[in-house]
């Protein structure tokens, strides 16, 4: 199947290139209308990373489970931190991080990838990134498996019926990756020091977000309590956001009661996602003529 088999091609000229406004409803109607290239994207891609190793999309059950083995034996062991089921609070944050950095990895180089194909034909540039990061819907999914496991091997005391909230705070997140993805995948055909910028900005993203703590730790710290302008800004961090959502449906409170996520937050987290990627279609959209120039 060829990228321009969907839709027939149209060449837009430049000079009559529309406002803000055209741009966002141009890049929304190009993706809907490509849903069949973007679900062959998908699927290639999630062939291609199954068949670079051995042990294929396996690693979306081993990968979080060993990150999350690393996180008890520092946190647990090393630091002596006690948290009653702390492997499954970790996890609970281990799990959709893992998501949101490979969809934001393959968002960022899904354009400058496809340069001899952006050269040779004429199609929607956005669908790349955006068929990149729902390949990371998929392997989402496969992380359910060693959560699940998790649940009904080690913490049965704490499954509930909360867990079925888990796709609601996915839509969240997937909005707000879409955003962050569509504009660093625009950035990097320009400059490509981008995926280096973004590895280094993730990793140092995780250890300010309550991930391997709790934001109830962080009020608890006496320094923060005499600088509450930094706690502010940590609250409102978005992974903060997600990370206490998660937490909520999956882990609960510390004593293992079923916990429903702070709605407020998360509605207000989903709106302003919307937003951004409104406005990240827009970058995305004005910068796309110059794609085959640079590549």
């Amino acid at each position: 199947m060829s990228a321009s088999a969907a839709q027939p091609v149209t060449v837009q000229n430049s000079a009559t290139r529309p406002g803000i406004p055209g741009l966002v409803v141009e890049g929304i109607r190009e993706a809907l209308s490509r849903r069949q290239l973007i679900r062959y994207l998908v699927q290639a891609d999630l062939r291609k990373k199954g068949a670079d190793t051995v042990l294929g999309n396996v690693w979306w059950v081993l990968d979080p489970l060993l990150q999350m083995a690393v996180y008890v034996i520092l946190v647990s062991v090393i630091f002596a931190r006690p948290q009653p089921d702390y492997p499954l609070f970790i996890f609970a944050a281990i799990l959709p991080w893992k998501w949101f950095t490979s969809s934001v990895g393959d968002s960022i180089t899904s354009v400058v990838s496809q340069g001899s194909l952006i050269r040779q034909l004429q199609f929607p540039k956005i669908v790349l990134p955006v068929a990149g990061i729902f390949a990371g819907v998929v392997n989402f999914a496969f992380g359910m498996i060693p959560l699940m496991g998790l649940l009904l091997l080690l913490y049965r005391d704490r499954l509930s019926l909360t867990l079925l909230l888990i796709p609601v705070i996915a839509v969240v997140q997937l909005v707000f990756t879409l955003a962050l993805g569509l504009v660093l995948a625009a950035f990097n055909v320009f400059v490509r020091d981008v995926g280096n910028i973004a590895r280094h900005a993730l990793r140092l993203w995780f250890y300010l977000s309550p991930g391997l703590y709790s934001i109830a730790l962080l009020e608890e710290s006496d320094l923060l309590q005499q600088y509450p302008v930094i706690l502010t800004l940590l609250r409102i961090n978005p992974f903060a956001i997600l990370f206490e959502a998660y937490r909520a449906v999956i882990y609960g409170t510390p004593e293992g009661s079923p916990l429903l996520p702070d709605w407020a937050a998360l509605g207000a987290l989903f709106v302003v996602s919307l937003g951004l990627v409104l406005v990240a279609i827009a970058t995305f959209k004005r910068l796309e003529p110059s794609f085959a120039k640079v590549l």
